[in-house]
């Protein structure tokens, strides 16, 4: 009997402990100038990489999408337990139905028993390669979160890939041609092609 109350009063200071980390996605369209071409992409809240969510392990997630592109899609969470909420996985058209044009979509799901930098992605056509962004979690105890001396800095570095026509498109043809999508314009950090290509910055 002591070791059930020890066990309900432990649960019960974790759950005092925990927040709610609440967010708004839209997904929309976006101007761009990369590799010295003018582009419209979609992105989350015109950024690329999208929103950085940052929570702490014992936290529940809470992201309200609403879809402003033309293709239905839903949002994958990458790494996440999904522990008794597999319907905000985001697995487009395997855990949930796309959220439509003009739809929206609110995401609900804990962050039990997980820490370090995951993503987030869309989870539809090759939208991932520039609808993502970072998904940290820290540890429940430590230093500001940290099991050591909280670090001077951080920035997230998310790695990605740039095609110079939509992803949609390219998405398209590898099916139309049965092979893989074509290899991609450029590789990006941050969104960003780097130094070594035509029209940097």
């Amino acid at each position: 009997m002591a070791m059930l109350v020890a066990l309900v009063l432990a649960l019960c200071a974790t759950m005092a402990r925990a927040a709610v980390v609440e967010h708004n996605f839209t997904v929309g369209g976006m101007n761009i100038s990369q590799l010295c071409m003018d582009s419209v992409i979609y992105t989350a809240n015109e950024q690329m990489p999208g929103p950085t969510i940052e929570a702490t392990e014992g936290d529940t997630v809470v992201v309200h999408v609403v879809n402003d592109s033309p293709y239905p899609l839903s949002l994958h969470w990458h790494g996440i337990f999904q522990l008794l909420s597999g319907w905000a996985d985001g697995a487009h058209m395997i855990t949930e139905c796309p959220i439509q044009p003009s739809g929206n979509f609110t995401y609900r799901f804990n962050i039990t028993g997980q820490e370090g930098t995951l993503w987030w992605h869309a989870h539809s056509s090759l939208l991932r390669a520039t609808v993502y962004g970072a998904l940290i979690i820290k540890p429940r105890n430590g230093t500001d979160g940290y099991p050591y001396k909280a670090p001077y800095g951080e920035i997230p570095i998310t790695l990605g890939e740039w095609w110079n026509k939509n992803v949609d498109d390219v998405e398209k043809d590898a099916h139309l041609t049965g092979l893989g999508p074509e290899v991609s314009d450029a590789l990006t950090i941050n969104g960003k092609p780097g130094d070594q290509t035509p029209c940097r910055g």
